[in-house]
């Protein structure tokens, strides 16, 4: 029994090993339309930690986002680094966004984004340019779901393809 004991623990020491050391760069981001509103509605999500690695590699801060020791600094770095990675554009021509808010979900750093004032008949494109942590990790995929009207389309984004657009 103990040698059965220790042959498992060392067929499963390399498999455990793997997986604690292995990490997936993702981040996932829906854009959607509201009527109500005339806007592109825009929910971003990242993981905490890769944000604050990004900042402190960045800007050479020692951030805190996230916790309660959060700062205005923390807060101004952070909207500064989104918004040089992020970017939409409609029919082509790069549009300003509002940062809505931000929440925390255990690990997760969520963003709400809005394009106001759209005018959704003009518009023949909608294009998401989503760098976020792809300067830091070079694995990093920003996943991007489009979601207006009866559209649907889906794009993983790389450092090498920044940049998924719906046509309308």
């Amino acid at each position: 029994m103990k040698h059965l004991k220790k042959g498992l623990f060392l067929f499963l020491l390399p498999l455990l090993a793997f997986t604690v050391a292995h990490k997936f760069y993702i981040s996932v981001t829906n854009v959607g339309y509201s009527e109500k509103d005339d806007a592109l509605q825009i929910i971003t999500r990242v993981f905490l930690d890769d944000m604050v690695a990004v900042l402190n590699e960045r800007y050479g801060i020692d951030s805190k986002l996230g916790t309660e020791e959060e700062s205005e600094m923390d807060r101004e770095y952070f909207e500064k680094y989104l918004r040089s990675k992020f970017s939409v554009e409609i029919n082509g021509e790069v549009v300003d966004y509002n940062l809505l808010g931000k929440k925390y979900d255990t690990d997760m750093l969520i963003c709400y984004l809005e394009v106001p004032k759209i005018n959704l008949p003009q518009v023949s494109s909608i294009a998401v340019v989503n760098e976020v942590l792809t300067d830091m990790f070079d694995e990093q995929q920003n996943v991007v779901h489009f979601k207006i009207k009866d559209k649907k389309k889906s794009f993983v984004l790389l450092k090498s393809d920044i940049k998924g657009m719906l046509n309308l």
